[in-house]
C-alpha cells in the first residue's frame, strides 16, 4: 500500500491554494517572457498585428477577471455552505477537492495576475515593439481560454453543491476507497482471520494522539519487522477511533521502546475520519445524508430511498469485485491486517436508516427489498447480516407503523428475505 510521505504528498496536492498559485505563477512567467523574447521577433510584425492595442485589452482583461474571481469564489463558498446545510458537513471536503473549481479559480487569478504584470511592464517601458507583439498573441490565446473556461464554468455552477450531484461524489469516492482496498484487503500484509491470530503474549502499542486512525504505513512497519524480526498485528484499522486506552497494534517478539515508537508512528491519527483507506466512511456519510432526509425538518424520504439504492450498488459491486494482495502470502509473516467486515459496512449505512425511518412504509419496503437483492447478490457475504438487518428493521417497522395492513406489507417482504 502507499508509503505515508506519498499519501502525504496526495494530501497536499489537493490544496486548493496549490493549484491556483501554480497558474498565478504561469501566468506571471509568461507574461515576463515577452521581454526576453523580444529580440526574436521581426520589427515588421509589430505593425502587421496591431500591437499597440495591447494596452487596452490588458487593463479590460485586469478589472474583468478581477470581478470574476471574486464571483467565483464567492460561489464556491456558497456550494461549500449548501453542501454542509442539505447534505452532511462530511461531504464538504470533497467539494473542496473538486479539480474543476481548482482549475477555474486558477485561470482566472493567474489571467489577472497576467495582465497586471503586463500593464506595469508596458508602463515602465520594459516592452518595445516587439515585446508588445509577443503580448498580443499571448494575450488572444488567454482570451480563448478564459472564454472557454467561462463556458464550462456557467454549465458547472449549475449543479455544482447540488444535492444530487454531492451525493454522486460521495459514492464515486466511496467506491474508488472500496477498490483501493479490494485491491489490497489487508493493505499488503497477512491477513488476521480473528482474535485466535494475535498471542496471548502480544504487548499493545498506542498511538502519539486521540482521533481516527487515517492512514497505516504498511511498508513502513514491513521494514521494522525485517530489523528485529518482531510480528506486528494490526488492530486498529483506518477509521477507528484511538484513545490512551485502545491499541493500534498488538507486537510479538519485541520490547525495544525505540521499535514500539517506530510502529505508532505508522499510524496516522488525525481529528476527522477522510475517504483514502477508510471505505466504510463513504457508507456512513451516505447514511448521515438518509439521516438529515429523513428528519422532520426536512421530511424528504425520496434522498433516503436514493441513498439505500446507492449503498446496495456499493454493497453488490464490493463483493463481485475478487482480487488478494498479491504474493504476501510468500513473505515472512511479520505484518498482520484484518480486513474489513460486511457486517461492520451493512451496520454503517442501514442501521441509522432504519431508525430514523421506521415509521416511513416507503423507507421500509425499500430497506426490505435492499435486503433481499443483496442476499439474492452474494449468500456467502451477505447471507447472515442482511437476514439480521431485515429482522432489525422488520421490528423497528412493526413498533413504529400504525396501520395492520402497512405492518403486514414489511413482514411479507421480511419472510421473503428470510427465505431467501
Amino acid at each position: 500500500m502507499t508509503p505515508r510521505w506519498q499519501w502525504l504528498l496526495k494530501l497536499f496536492a489537493r490544496r486548493l491554494w496549490l493549484r491556483v498559485t501554480l497558474f498565478a505563477l504561469a501566468g506571471v512567467v509568461t507574461a515576463v517572457a515577452g521581454i526576453f523574447l523580444a529580440p526574436y521577433i521581426p520589427d515588421a510584425w509589430t505593425f502587421k498585428i496591431g500591437a499597440k492595442a495591447i494596452d487596452g485589452i490588458l487593463n479590460v482583461l485586469a478589472s474583468s477577471m478581477l470581478a470574476v474571481t471574486v464571483f467565483s469564489v464567492s460561489t464556491m463558498v456558497a456550494a461549500y455552505g449548501a453542501a454542509t446545510t442539505n447534505v452532511t458537513p462530511r461531504a464538504t471536503r470533497l467539494l473542496m477537492e473538486d479539480n474543476t473549481s481548482k482549475n477555474v479559480l486558477g485561470t482566472f487569478i493567474g489571467s489577472f495576475l497576467f495582465s497586471l504584470v503586463g500593464i506595469i511592464a508596458l508602463s515602465t517601458g520594459f516592452y518595445g515593439g516587439q515585446g508588445r507583439a509577443i503580448l498580443l498573441v499571448v494575450t488572444i490565446g488567454l482570451i480563448a481560454l478564459i472564454a472557454a473556461t467561462i463556458l464550462r464554468w456557467i454549465d458547472y455552477l449549475a449543479r455544482f453543491g447540488r444535492l444530487g450531484e454531492t451525493i454522486d461524489r460521495v459514492e464515486k469516492a466511496t467506491w474508488k476507497a472500496m477498490e483501493t482496498r479490494l485491491a489490497h484487503p489487508h493493505l499488503g500484509a497477512r491477513p488476521i482471520t480473528g482474535e485466535g491470530n494475535i498471542p496471548a503474549s502480544a504487548l499493545p502499542i498506542f498511538a502519539k494522539a486521540i482521533g481516527y486512525v487515517q492512514h497505516i504505513d504498511v511498508p513502513a512497519l514491513k521494514e521494522c519487522t525485517k530489523r528485529s524480526r518482531a510480528q506486528v498485528f494490526v488492530v486498529a484499522l483506518p477509521g477507528v477511533f484511538v484513545d490512551p486506552a485502545r491499541p493500534v497494534a498488538m507486537v510479538v517478539g519485541a520490547e525495544d521502546n525505540a521499535f514500539f515508537e517506530a510502529v505508532a508512528r505508522a499510524f496516522t491519527v488525525g481529528v476527522e475520519r477522510t475517504f483514502d483507506q477508510d471505505p466504510r466512511f463513504g457508507l456512513c456519510v451516505l447514511a448521515e445524508i438518509a439521516s438529515r432526509a429523513l428528519s422532520p425538518a426536512v421530511n424528504d424520504p425520496g434522498t433516503a430511498i436514493d441513498v439505500i439504492g446507492r449503498a446496495v450498488r456499493l454493497l453488490v459491486q464490493w463483493s463481485s469485485y475478487h482480487a488478494t494482495d498479491g504474493n504476501v502470502a510468500d513473505e515472512p509473516a511479520h505484518v498482520w491486517v484484518p480486513a474489513i467486515q460486511v457486517g461492520d459496512m451493512l451496520d454503517d449505512v442501514f442501521s441509522p436508516i432504519a431508525r430514523d425511518g421506521a415509521a416511513l412504509l416507503e423507507i421500509q419496503i425499500r430497506l426490505q427489498k435492499a435486503f433481499l437483492t443483496l442476499v439474492e447478490a452474494d449468500r456467502s457475504a451477505f447471507g447472515v447480516t442482511a437476514r439480521q438487518h431485515s429482522d432489525i428493521a422488520l421490528k423497528r417497522a412493526q413498533g413504529a407503523l400504525t396501520l395492520d395492513r402497512e405492518r403486514l406489507t414489511i413482514e411479507t417482504l421480511a419472510r421473503k428475505v428470510a427465505l431467501a
